[in-house]
């Protein structure tokens, strides 16, 4: 008696139709989304909120904060054009879900979170997935990490009001950063790149909302 094939997990239907929607986005690196494709959102989402993972939106997790809308997640990351030995910078550990799609695709990356709950909660899910590339650190994102500059790639997951010069300091001349810039509710995704010489250009690539990125630690949480 012939067996009948197996039907698709209702996990793996939802990651397809989530990472065709992606692509017609404009998502459309190929490295990019086999990292989304390997990074299991669920296991960064919170509990309440496990059934809506594989949606394209925003969910809340601690602190106040979010985990990032897939498509914000793989255009910024597409953005950075990031190369396999590449040193990225992160701002904003958050649940983790960004720096986990970062690493998949980068030699090191070195990620701050303000918040200690968050980070530990993080790392924590870093350890399950067995990504042995990623250091974090507990401290102020708007400061960076100056001892580990200069970077090929830095990326801010939360709004800067204004250009962060703080932060281009530590690219390499012919880094990319990309980040929200603005104090509004509603931002521009800005994505800075050099030239080589230390000039770095600047394109909007679109409008985003995320939450304001805080100056300090978060001493209670």
């Amino acid at each position: 008696m012939t067996k009948r094939p197996k039907e698709p997990a209702e996990h793996d239907t939802r990651l397809a139709r989530l990472v065709l929607n992606l692509r017609s986005q404009g998502v459309t690196d190929p490295a990019v989304l086999a990292s989304i494709e390997r990074t299991p959102r669920d296991l960064f989402t919170p509990d309440l909120f496990k059934e809506r993972s594989w949606e394209d939106s925003a969910l809340p997790i601690a602190c106040g904060q979010t985990i990032s809308q897939p498509y914000i997640v793989g255009l910024m990351t597409q953005a950075l054009t990031l190369e396999p030995r590449a040193r990225v910078l992160e701002i904003g550990t958050g649940s983790g879900y960004q720096t986990a799609v970062l690493a998949r695709l980068s030699r090191l990356v070195y990620t701050v979170e303000r918040y200690r709950t968050l980070l530990r909660e993080a790392e924590a899910r870093f350890n399950r997935l067995e990504l042995t590339n990623v250091i974090t650190k507990f401290g102020d994102g708007m400061l960076g990490w100056p001892e580990q500059a200069p970077f090929d790639r830095i990326l801010v997951t939360a709004a800067a009001p204004e250009e962060p010069r703080d932060l281009l300091k530590q690219l390499k001349p012919s880094g990319v950063l990309v980040a929200p810039i603005g104090k509004g509710p509603v931002q521009k995704l800005c994505r800075y790149a050099g030239d080589g010489a230390g000039v770095f250009g600047m394109d909007i690539l679109c409008e985003v909302r995320f939450v304001p990125l805080l100056e300090g630690v978060a001493r209670e949480l």
